[in-house]
């Protein structure tokens, strides 16, 4: 198929901007002309630079369907959440049904399956796995290493993935919140190429001076763009956009698109945005994703202006896939997976007897995933350790899906609940079960909702129980982005109905499972110090 359109071309390379008519043949631009005017602007789509396409609860047939209408073109996607329940199973069943769409996903091979060795897992990758992963030509890069200690130690396994990737000319992610001085110029020098985990300049400036790139992140959860965004006129050949995770509900009203006009609108220069949201993930990732230059595939977006990026249409390689907010891609049937092999728990398991008056409890934070710890005064009530939500101190609990087995259970402020609870199988990385309660009984229900499903997300209070099914994995739904987000946005709002003030409060609790982030966290095996990479007890010596 052949067509002409008649656009003012934005060559972000050349840093240019002139009326163009570019001709498209057989998926490609065959050829770009000067003419007198034109109306509306043509540009290079979006790339998330990267992201967990299992945040969004979404299968990545249906997240591309979304995502083009934003004027995303291509992500750069980490599987390792899927990875963590279902292994190479869980790799494969993504990676087929990414097949089946014009989208262009680069997934990449995990490097930390499992991401520590204090939490019960479904699944765990060998250096020779990832090895066998990397080599596969759908495999474009060695996924973020989040095992920085194991990188600074010379932990065998981990050497081994990255020599693997540099053996076969692959990008190395990497993931070092808060690294600094000599260990992260050390970390950067074994082979990491970029950083998604940023929450200050100065660390990214250090990142940046040591060689690495930088991905600055807004997503769900963690944003970081407010800290970050004057790199992007600083270093602009050193900085790329991303998601790292993005909730259905968001997901349907934006995505980088909305990133890079907030960019503009800060007053960053509209080229280096460009650069850093369009072109430098290609040129780093080597993806086979279309800079408007003559030869290059025709991939490409229609935008309103250059202040609001309103996007018009979207082209996959010659085909227009998005039109007006409307996804021209048809539907996939879904395929499913899962390891979900938990028992309903009791009441008595969720009791705490307290050996103490004080405890430790991780402090939460909005908008970030790193937390930071304190020792408090609890609630005792019948010699039992309690929720006390005058002082915001809730108990939180993770329960292994994978086995059976008694609960781990601690403390949380940050997220305000006056009552109720609500749960998720969505826990970084090993995606057990978890779970925040003004009280036990709902804490309970919340919980055992979850497991009746075999995953999903739950709001309980009293009797009154809100439930979004996620049957694949534990972590994706088999419904549309509509149908998900709706549910979804049904759930935020009971939880948020019930005190919190956080703006994601799933999203929040998900990471409070996530070892590799410090500071106090908790697993099935129990509370986490992520600083000193140990168990810590949940109650204090008072003396």
């Amino acid at each position: 198929m052949k067509f002409t359109l008649q656009k003012n071309l934005v060559d972000v390379s050349r840093r240019l901007v002139f009326p163009a008519e570019i001709t498209v043949a057989q998926g490609r631009i065959a050829g770009i002309r000067r003419i007198e005017s034109a109306q509306g602007f043509i540009m290079p789509g979006f790339i998330d630079s990267h992201i967990h396409i299992e945040s969004s609860m979404l299968l990545p047939s249906e997240f591309a369907r979304v995502a083009v209408t934003h004027g995303t073109v291509a992500t750069v996607s980490d599987p390792h959440e899927i990875a963590n329940v279902c292994g190479l199973a869980g790799i494969e069943l993504m990676l087929r049904n990414a097949e089946q769409t014009q989208f262009k996903f680069c997934f990449g091979a995990p490097s930390c399956v499992p991401a520590t060795s204090f939490e019960t897992t479904g699944a765990a990758l060998s250096s020779s796995e990832v090895r066998q992963l990397l080599k596969d030509p759908r495999i474009g890069y060695l996924s973020e290493v989040m095992n920085f200690p194991g990188v600074l130690n010379g932990d065998r396994e981990v050497i081994k993935k990255i020599a693997a990737a540099k053996e076969l000319g692959k990008p190395i992610d990497g993931h070092a919140p808060g690294l600094r001085g000599e260990d992260v110029k050390n970390y950067i020098r074994a082979g990491i190429t970029t950083d998604h985990e940023c929450y200050s300049k100065p660390e990214a400036l250090e990142k940046i001076a040591a060689g690495c790139k930088i991905a600055i992140r807004e997503g769900s959860a963690a944003r970081n763009f407010d800290a970050l965004q004057t790199l992007i006129d600083e270093f602009p050949d050193c900085c790329m956009l991303c998601s790292d995770d993005k909730h259905p509900d968001e997901l349907v009203l934006g995505h980088i698109d909305r990133l890079v006009a907030r960019a503009v609108c800060e007053g960053r220069e509209l080229m280096n945005v460009l650069q850093v949201a369009c072109v430098n993930p290609v040129e780093h990732y080597g993806l086979d994703v279309g800079l408007l230059r003559v030869g290059d595939p025709a991939d490409f977006i229609l935008v309103e202006d250059l202040v609001g990026f309103r996007v018009l249409e979207t082209y996959l390689e010659g085909v227009l896939v998005a039109k007006d907010g409307v996804c021209r891609m048809p539907s996939i049937v879904p395929e499913s997976i899962n390891r979900f092999d938990a028992a309903p728990i009791k009441l008595p398991q969720l009791q705490t007897e307290a050996l103490s008056e004080k405890i430790r409890v991780i402090q939460a934070i909005d908008g970030q995933l790193v937390t930071q710890a304190s020792i408090e005064n609890c609630k005792i009530e019948g010699g039992f350790a309690v929720s006390d939500t005058q002082r915001d101190l809730l108990k939180i609990v993770v329960v292994n899906r994978f086995e059976n087995a008694e609960p781990a259970i601690g403390f949380v402020s940050g997220f305000g609940l006056k009552s109720g609870a609500f749960a998720s199988s969505v826990a970084h990385d090993s995606h057990n079960i978890i779970a925040v309660g003004a009280n036990d009984e709902d804490l309970l229900s919340a919980i055992n909702a979850v497991i009746d499903q075999r995953g999903g997300l739950s709001v309980v209070e009293g009797g009154n129980q809100l439930v979004l099914p996620l049957p694949v994995a534990g972590l994706l739904s088999m419904e549309s982005c509509e149908v998900v987000a709706e549910h979804y946005s049904s759930l935020d709002q009971k939880v948020k109905q019930l005190g919190t003030q956080l703006r994601a409060p799933f999203m929040t609790l998900s990471f409070m499972a996530l070892l590799v982030i410090p500071s106090l966290k908790i697993s099935d095996q129990g509370l986490f110090d992520g600083s000193s990479f140990d168990f810590v007890s949940l109650f204090v010596d008072g003396n």
